[in-house]
């Protein structure tokens, strides 16, 4: 059993596909066939089951407990490769980063383009999804480092964002002739819900008014979102700083709520303690071009 056979296991794991996987890895697909054979027969066990038909691919129950065992053996060996190029001056590895939409247009090229040109050696694997999907990620060690929204679970956090939300409604819409935008306002009103880590912050601050949140419409997508509030199929509450990268129709209008409900966005690792010279310099990273000093101490 080798580092060269269990990385090919879990590449294929991820892509779901031997063929994939062996393009990758530069492996035509008789070689990757033959690698994984001979990691089931020197363990003994069979770890997947092919559809020769499909070309579908399951876990068996043992194939899925040593996925989790293999992931950590070659983080480890990444964060030893990382450790002895650290003690020779320069810094070297994969870091596998979880970003959701808004994250991944307006924070991190910034980040990646500073680390790069300090580090060049350093390679980016990046990881876009839900914030579900990214902490599932984070916990089970495919992903290093993530952008998530609280709750955190059992993942270790540092405060990295209070994004300001607001409502988005038609121009013609009854509430366009209030002064102010309170929350009770919004009573039983049909809402376009954006699923993108905008689900927690509204609920809770409809609870807290006793306001009744009508989620007519879910999706994920804001401009989605905002072309259907153009044709008038309801309203919505998002961020400022994904609207500031969207294109706003003319018949759109976005207004202030009162009290303003915000999102914190985090960045999160599953251990502070056992992340990578790499990871580590990505929050470092982060956090300096980011946060506010009384933040950063």
């Amino acid at each position: 059993m080798n580092i060269s056979q269990l990385n090919l296991f879990v590449k294929i794991v991820e892509t779901g596909s031997f063929t994939k996987a062996g393009e990758l890895l530069h492996m035509s697909q008789p070689a990757v066939s033959r690698a994984i054979s001979t990691l089931e027969s020197e363990l003994g066990v069979t770890l997947l089951i092919r559809e020769r038909r499909n070309g579908v691919i399951h876990l068996t129950d043992i194939g899925t407990r040593l996925l989790v065992m293999f992931r950590e053996i070659l983080n480890g060996v990444n964060k030893v490769e990382q450790e002895v190029t650290a003690e020779k001056g320069f810094e070297v590895g994969t870091i596998r980063v979880g970003v959701f939409p808004m994250v991944s247009a307006h924070f991190l090229p910034k980040i990646m383009r500073i680390i790069g040109e300090k580090h060049p050696g350093l390679a980016f694997e990046l990881f876009e999804g839900t914030i579900e999907e990214i902490k599932h990620g984070l916990e089970s060690r495919i992903i290093d480092v993530g952008w998530i929204i609280p709750p955190c679970n059992e993942l270790e956090t540092i405060p990295f964002f209070c994004d300001e939300l607001c409502l988005v409604h038609r121009d013609d819409h009854p509430l366009q002739s209030r002064e102010t935008i309170h929350i009770t306002d919004l009573d039983n009103e049909p809402m376009i819900v954006c699923q993108g880590g905008f689900v927690t912050p509204i609920i809770e601050i409809f609870k807290e008014f006793g306001t009744t949140l009508y989620a007519k419409y879910n999706g994920h997508n804001i401009n989605t979102a905002l072309s259907m509030i153009q044709e008038g199929l309801g309203i919505s509450i998002v961020s400022r700083t994904s609207l500031s990268l969207s294109s706003i129709p003319p018949n759109v209008r976005i207004r202030t709520i009162d009290p303003q409900p915000v999102r914190e966005i985090h960045l999160a690792v599953p251990s502070l303690k056992e992340s990578s010279h790499g990871v580590k310099l990505f929050l470092r990273t982060a956090r300096e071009l980011y946060l506010s000093e009384s933040q950063i101490h």
